[in-house]
């Protein structure tokens, strides 16, 4: 028999914030039913299907952030492990709840688990409300305004969205003093597996997989990204004054702290209209005028597209069956040469310091996320990227299944590119030696190498014996040498592509982008052919 006393649920998936939250202000609209704010651990909510040590911490101090805020008010995140479906009929059962609240998750991977729980709201009476507020614009109004199909460039979405007209604000912040905080029966505590503090990555089966060292701790909730936002504001402001909109494209700083905000963005701590329309007043108060917002936002614009693209196309992260993707004939993996990439054994520094800190940290900067898809793909393995798809969903912290899926068919030619335009390879070497002369940054991350001259850094299997002697770092010992040689590998992937192009020249139309300069801009590349580098 159930039990009348009402009450509406806040789902929280993404989302994982307090402010610009539609779906907790529609939540919390009657302060006198019991409010239960709630996150299902189902083993796929959040990106937990597959998931590394560092992401699950990332979430989980998130999750930890929004019960630590909701306990300053008498409350708690209710943090349960089981279905969706079943929690919420339990809610029900127990409390005649009338009312189910959620930020849209656009993405097709999570619409059979949406439309589970819709149809069991359906069937028992409760009202579901989705709001958007995870991208900037709705992406079923985008590809509507478009004319039922998405935009195949990014400058036909520019195109899209400015008849749409700009983002909205940010909604209120919501005030919790007077809410009415439900409290869970017995029975939920029999029934399922209830949280009373939020769990360890090691509580949900997700282990350490090496030592935890970091040089760059990333800490996980929306107090530490609002903290976060205003240091970045803080940048950009200085450049904004000097006159500049891509502060670190043409000079990367890959021994600083980043000043990125995607990690915060990919749970939702940080909202991206906040975070949008933060850097538009900036820009407005500092030059009192307006500027396109491909230029102060641009990554959040890319952001929107691949979701965009995304949403309509289920086999969007896999090759077979995804209509935006050209079928390239990649290689099976020989032996161990995957895991050497993933591993950071390739023999290549610059890469080996890139997947190396990928594993321990999280985190990598765009132009090295290039280089080392780059590697795997197209510029020197020719492995399909769908290897590297996985490996980065399950490490790395920002990457969502749309946006992290788009950039490795950008980086393989493999769609949103000029069709098979492999004419310039994200040389390992070369391209060390342009964003980090130094080598520190090989040198932090691969131990190995650290008495190594600058002058060999970058390719050691150069230096002489006595030099490695020295250096206590023998190639081949404590270092391996290069697993191949990426000259002579990129010189036969590009005739590779080109014969494809030839064969695929009346191909049906895919994503493509709209310039070179835009290649360019994405690829982190000079006007310098990247794969022309001496023996």
């Amino acid at each position: 028999m159930v039990k009348m006393l009402g009450g509406n649920v806040m789902w929280f998936r993404h989302g994982l914030r307090l402010h610009d939250n539609p779906a907790l202000r529609h939540a919390l609209q009657d302060r006198r039913t019991p409010f239960f704010p709630v996150f299902v651990f189902d083993g796929e909510t959040a990106g937990t299907k597959v998931v590394g040590y560092n992401r699950m911490r990332y979430l989980l101090e998130a999750l930890e952030d929004l019960d630590t805020q909701f306990r300053q008010y008498g409350g708690r995140l209710h943090m349960i492990k089981g279905k969706p479906d079943d929690v919420f009929r339990r809610l029900w059962e127990e409390f005649g709840i009338t009312k189910l609240c959620y930020e849209q998750d656009c993405e097709p991977i999570w619409r059979e688990r949406d439309e589970s729980v819709r149809a069991t709201c359906r069937q028992i009476g409760v009202e579901c409300h989705q709001f958007v507020s995870h991208t900037l614009w709705d992406p079923d109004t985008v590809i509507r305004v478009n004319g039922g199909i998405p935009p195949l460039t990014y400058q036909m979405f520019l195109h899209t969205v400015a008849i749409i007209g700009d983002p909205p604000r940010p909604v209120d912040d919501v005030d919790l003093k007077v809410t009415n905080f439900g409290v869970l029966p017995d029975c939920f505590y029999k029934e399922f597996v209830v949280f009373e503090k939020t769990p360890k990555p090691e509580d949900l089966g997700v282990y350490l997989e090496n030592e935890d060292i970091r040089m760059i701790r990333w800490v996980g909730g929306e107090r530490a990204a609002l903290a976060q936002m205003q240091q970045r504001l803080a940048v950009e402001h200085e450049t904004f004054r000097k006159g500049s909109y891509l502060p670190t494209h043409g000079n990367p700083d890959l021994l600083g702290p980043p000043i990125s905000l995607s990690p915060a963005l990919r749970f939702g701590c940080l909202s991206v209209r906040k975070f949008y329309w933060s850097l538009q007043d900036l820009f407005q108060s500092v030059h009192q005028g307006e500027m396109s917002s491909q230029f102060i936002s641009g990554q959040l614009i890319w952001r929107e597209y691949f979701y965009t693209m995304s949403v309509n196309n289920p086999r969007y992260a896999q090759m077979e069956g995804n209509p935006i993707c050209l079928d390239i004939p990649w290689r099976e993996p020989h032996g161990d040469e995957l895991q050497r990439w993933e591993e950071g054994r390739t023999g290549f520094p610059f890469v080996d310091a890139a997947m190396r800190q990928l594993r321990t940290e999280g985190w990598l900067h765009h132009a090295l996320r290039n280089t080392v898809a780059s590697f795997l793909t197209r510029g020197t393995l020719w492995l399909s990227w769908e290897h590297g798809l996985r490996h980065f969903l399950k490490y790395l912290l920002d990457a969502d299944w749309s946006v992290c899926a788009g950039n490795w068919m950008w980086v393989s030619s493999s769609a949103f590119e000029a069709l098979l335009d492999s004419s310039e390879c994200a040389c390992p070497v070369r391209l060390g030696q342009r964003l980090e002369p130094s080598g520190q940054y090989v040198r932090r991350y691969v131990p190995e190498l650290t008495n190594i001259p600058d002058k060999y850094i970058y390719e050691p299997w150069k230096a002489p014996i006595e030099v490695q002697q020295r250096a206590g770092c023998i190639i081949g010992r404590d270092y391996p040498p290069p697993m191949l040689d990426h000259l002579e590998a990129a010189g036969r992937n590009q005739s590779a592509m080109q014969e494809l192009r030839r064969i695929l020249d009346k191909a049906q139309p895919h994503c493509c982008p709209s310039s070179e300069e835009e290649i360019r801009q994405f690829m982190w590349l000079q006007d310098v052919p990247q794969f022309d580098v001496s023996a």
